[in-house]
């Protein structure tokens, strides 16, 4: 590895020979320089790891070759050294973006400290995540093995997703290359675990099951209404993955205390059509079809499918005696977000505010269908990194920040994940067949069974079922569904996009976030 390069600018360098041999002898190359002229001319053709830089020397000040040296080299780290413990001193240096601030007499571990917090750090945490990474791979995967409850379903899923991030942080590319292999290994048993109880959840024959999508509002949401004393925001950001949400948190930690961070389950099909009328309805697909057949759209239907989520919720409201006051609003676009914020102090009053906020899922319809989304989201990292810059500058995160300044509490959830695809998958069916690249309901489906959570029977979970011959089939993994028509041009326009409406941890496992204001 190549050695790090220092600079050490002081007009007394001569007393600090013990600190250079010190450091060379850590392996550092060290130049010095006794005047901040020096300094400038040695910058103009030499590039410098770190600049330690003396405050007070004759001639050039530290404060004046400080400003000078950020015009000609701003990304050179600077760290400022002085006698002096004066305030004003010290924020004129920090407002000069400085990496450090010491004061004399400085010790040689106190450079040493300095050299591996702003010079060394990405390496050493690459060491120190590879090293504990290492050794809970053997962790998880003995964890992997055994006959796991969805909690402990839930623990392998959150535990991967914390060491995705701290991976990708890292230099270690071989390191997140074996996270994902092992991601791909959960993945594959979590849909046999899934596909061995989910038709039980939902019969109710298991006393031992996740929170599903219809259970949300009478399992979580209800017992927090019960003790909220002040309006309770309820919002669902659509298609919200739970690492999405885990790089979200630092950003909102400034304004709420995280006190549910959990994991609810999807139903399936795992699409806004199915999974969000259930949160919104606190009933089952077929269940809603049955009762409310004048709120349920098939996918031969007219009109959208998500059209009476306000209609559901006030008759879940009234079947579960709820008599509160309410709203219930969604946001669409830019402008329908700025318009809420202009008008959300009218909703102080409501015991419940609901908002659907419809962000994440365009954006990932945006970068199947746009080129220039797709490479700036060209991977998972990226993708959770477009996320961010999205929210950062978007009306959601004010909304969040004037509830928090307000001292009202939110709850974050979503419907759904997604998932990127990579495997595609051969399938054929009739011309009504429904269009989701992850599921499909239609009659005479052929299809690799291997590929696939297949219902020949749809009341047994709960699921409408248009004609006497439906069948539904959920994609597993990272599998695609293309048909044989055109098939290696569908293959590569959908490789690599996400998708959702199957069968996975990223879209079944969703986030639900209780934050109180502080």
């Amino acid at each position: 590895m190549e050695k790090i390069k220092i600079l050490w600018v002081d007009d007394e360098i001569n007393l600090l020979k013990p600190h250079i041999i010190f450091l060379e002898q850590k392996g550092y190359l060290v130049t010095t320089s006794n005047s901040g002229d020096e300094a400038l001319d040695l910058i103009k053709d030499n590039y410098y790891d770190i600049i330690f830089l003396d405050e007070n020397m004759p001639g050039l000040s530290g404060l004046e070759t400080l400003s000078v040296l950020k015009v000609k080299r701003p990304n050179m780290p600077v760290v400022m050294i002085t006698k002096s413990e004066e305030e004003s001193l010290m924020e004129d240096a920090i407002g000069s973006n400085i990496v450090d601030y010491l004061i004399k007499p400085v010790n040689p571990n106190q450079i040493l400290m300095s050299l591996k917090k702003n010079v060394e750090n990405k390496r050493i945490h690459t060491e120190k995540t590879t090293q504990a990474y290492q050794a809970d791979f053997r962790n998880i995967s003995m964890t992997l093995s055994d006959n796991l409850t969805y909690e402990e379903w839930t623990e392998v899923y959150k535990k991967i997703i914390f060491w995705e991030l701290e991976l990708g942080k890292s230099e270690n590319e071989g390191m997140e290359e074996i996270i994902m292999q092992q991601k791909q290994e959960a993945n594959n048993l979590f849909c046999r675990f899934y596909e061995r109880n989910y038709e039980q959840w939902l019969n109710g024959k298991l006393r031992e099951r996740p929170v599903l999508s219809h259970l949300i509002f009478k399992e979580k949401v209800f017992p927090i209404l019960e003790v909220n004393n002040n309006s309770l925001f309820f919002i669902l950001i659509d298609n919200l993955r739970y690492d999405q949400w885990k790089v979200l948190q630092p950003l909102l930690g400034r304004y709420f205390r995280t006190m549910q961070d959990e994991i609810c389950y999807s139903i399936l099909p795992s699409t806004t059509q199915f999974a969000r009328n259930a949160i919104f309805s606190g009933m089952l697909p077929a269940e809603i079809e049955k009762k409310y057949p004048q709120y349920w759209n098939n996918e031969g239907d007219e009109g959208t499918k998500n059209q009476y989520e306000s209609q559901l919720l006030d008759e879940q409201l009234k079947r579960f005696g709820k008599k509160i006051s309410y709203s219930y609003n969604k946001i669409l676009n830019l402008n329908a977000g700025k318009k809420f914020l202009d008008n959300i102090s009218n909703l102080h009053n409501n015991e419940l505010n609901v908002l659907v906020y419809n962000f994440i899922d365009m954006l990932s319809h945006a970068r199947t269908d746009m080129e220039v989304i797709r490479e700036l989201a060209e991977d998972e990292s990226a993708y959770r990194s477009l996320t961010v810059s999205w929210f950062e500058h978007s009306p959601l995160f004010e909304i969040l920040k004037h509830i928090a300044s307000r001292k009202m509490n939110v709850i974050i959830t979503t419907d759904h994940g997604s998932v990127r695809v990579t495997n595609p998958s051969r399938l054929l069916g009739d011309k009504d067949i429904s269009t989701n690249l992850r599921y499909k309901q239609g009659k005479a489906l052929q299809y690799e069974k291997k590929d696939v959570f297949e219902i020949k029977d749809p009341a047994k979970i709960f699921l409408p079922r248009p004609n006497v011959s439906t069948s539904y089939v959920f994609a597993k993994e990272a599998k695609y569904f293309v048909y044989p028509n055109n098939y290696n041009y569908y293959v590569n326009f959908y490789k690599n996009t996400f998708q959702h409406g199957g069968l996975s941890m990223e879209e079944i496992m969703v986030p639900f976030l209780y934050l109180k204001a502080k």
